[in-house]
């Protein structure tokens, strides 16, 4: 546990510091198998000469101890999270209930085909549920997140080109791409070439035709793109590209602005991940469980990965492993079977129409939160907007920048938004369709408050925050050298 009231003014004692010697917080059962004495079982080298000094604290003190140290942490439950580009929305707990279920959470992978037909049908419903809404032909559902997805499309393509014959090793991304994308280019042997964008943040087509020829393997777009605009010109931009023989691959990050607007297969998209916590409302990987499902379309299905579920001639569901053109598995398993529980239940739970009301409220929380602010905040790009918009506060003369103004919001219990990216000294904001006109407004007052108070008062802002448990520490410092174990002084 890190010490934090060393740097703040927090009162909460330290979990080596609460309880007394003989507490206990475990109860464990009888030992029912013969007791073994550590030193025979372990090298010497592994066994301390003294026990570690563990806290001993009894069940109900290490239970109010986490819960108060849990309620001074920033949640989605408990706060507003406008995280541009990670869509950070609320996940309805009837997906979370559903997902573990003993019937899905109680399962093993080598169980045979026949006694799990229920989960096999969901998992063949949802990945033709994720196509039709991709308007794509085939999906996959291995991937184990967003950025794993765009290294099984990258390896889809090559195998395509190998298949012909031909040996392609350049991808082309605009300026504003992810920074997965061009990790995803190296990770698969490519070369990544930028291609620029233009002043009102869409690609600038003319710099694309002088990039793109006949050893590009792929153009890898997001649309709508960082910047929070949708390109109009993306039938242009797949025409271009496909006249190379090239692919279009979409960066599917932000799906949750044009669910059942329109569809990334009938613009001209050949391939595409889907990262399902920020369209479908399963939780964030966080280095731990995530799905990002890849979708292609015809050309390109052959290639998906093994094994495929499939719906078999007599209505029975069960696993395809004979496609010798595949590039193998890219996932131990069948994926992140939980998480697409929780997608599915989602999708299901919404319906065609629910989840066109998804991205119409997403689009118009940010296009109302940007006509709130723009008379304070500089919006470096034209609207209308997606489901994201960028500010750039513009208070040089007082000494206050974008990251002040991210602390400041910490103190009226508001996550700071992404900052410094896409375009440097920017605030990101994505509001989501899940937050209520209440809290859009309070925020935009928030905003607008923080505004004034940098004319009236900017030393406030620029130490803040000042309502955390830990104060305002050096970022660099921690990052660099990071301090989280305790040691006893």
């Amino acid at each position: 546990m890190l010490n934090s009231r060393k740097n703040g003014h927090d009162d909460q004692p330290l979990v080596f510091e609460i309880g007394s010697p003989g507490q206990w917080a475990a109860s464990l059962s009888a030992l029912d198998v013969p007791a073994t004495n550590i030193s025979n079982a372990l090298p010497a080298e592994l066994i301390a000469e003294q026990k570690p000094a563990l806290p001993e604290v009894g069940e109900l003190d290490i239970v109010r101890h986490f819960k108060r140290l849990a309620h001074k942490l920033f949640s989605v439950d408990e706060n507003f999270y406008p995280l541009g580009s990670c869509t950070m929305k609320y996940n309805p707990r009837i997906n979370e209930r559903i997902a573990a279920m003993p019937a899905f959470s109680h399962l093993h992978p080598y169980q045979d085909d026949a006694d799990v037909q229920g989960m096999l049908e969901l998992l063949y419903r949802v990945r033709c549920d994720l196509a039709e809404i991709a308007g794509l032909a085939e999906v996959t559902l291995q991937p184990a997140a967003g950025a794993h997805g765009e290294m099984t499309a990258l390896m889809i393509i090559n195998a395509y080109y190998e298949d012909r014959g031909e040996k392609r090793s350049k991808v082309l991304a605009p300026d504003s791409a992810h920074g997965t994308n061009p990790a995803s280019c190296a990770a698969c042997g490519a070369r990544f070439v930028p291609v620029r964008s233009r002043d009102d943040g869409r690609v600038d087509l003319d710099d694309l035709r002088a990039k793109v020829d006949d050893d590009t393997a792929a153009l890898m777009i997001t649309n709508p793109n960082t910047v929070g605009v949708f390109d109009g010109q993306i039938v242009d931009i797949a025409d271009i590209v496909h006249a190379k023989g090239a692919q279009l691959y979409l960066d599917g990050a932000n799906m949750n602005a044009i669910l059942g607007i329109t569809r990334p297969g009938d613009f001209g998209v050949d391939c595409m991940h889907f990262n399902t916590h920020k369209t479908f409302s399963t939780p964030h990987g966080g280095g731990g469980p995530g799905a990002g499902p890849v979708g292609v379309t015809e050309h390109l299905r052959k290639f998906l990965p093994v094994p495929q579920v499939i719906k078999r001639d007599d209505g029975t569901f069960g696993w395809a492993n004979d496609r010798p053109a595949s590039i193998g598995k890219v996932r131990s398993f069948f994926g992140q079977v939980g998480v697409l529980v929780r997608a599915y239940a989602y999708i299901r739970g919404l319906g065609r129409d629910g989840l066109l009301d998804v991205s119409e409220n997403a689009v118009l929380a940010a296009n109302y939160l940007a006509a709130r602010l723009k008379h304070r905040f500089k919006l470096p790009f034209p609207p209308p907007y997606a489901h994201e918009f960028i500010l750039v506060p513009e208070f040089e003369d007082h000494g206050v920048d974008e990251n002040h103004i991210a602390k400041r919001l910490i103190d009226h219990g508001i996550h700071p938004p992404t900052m410094s990216w896409p375009i440097h000294h920017c605030l990101m904001i994505e509001p989501t369709e899940t937050e209520s006109p209440a809290t859009l407004d309070r925020f935009a007052d928030v905003m607008l408050a923080i505004a004034d108070e940098i004319e009236k008062d900017p030393e406030t802002v620029r130490t803040a925050p000042h309502t955390t448990p830990v104060a305002r520490v050096d970022e660099v410092a921690a990052n660099r050298n990071p301090n989280v174990r305790w040691r006893p002084e």
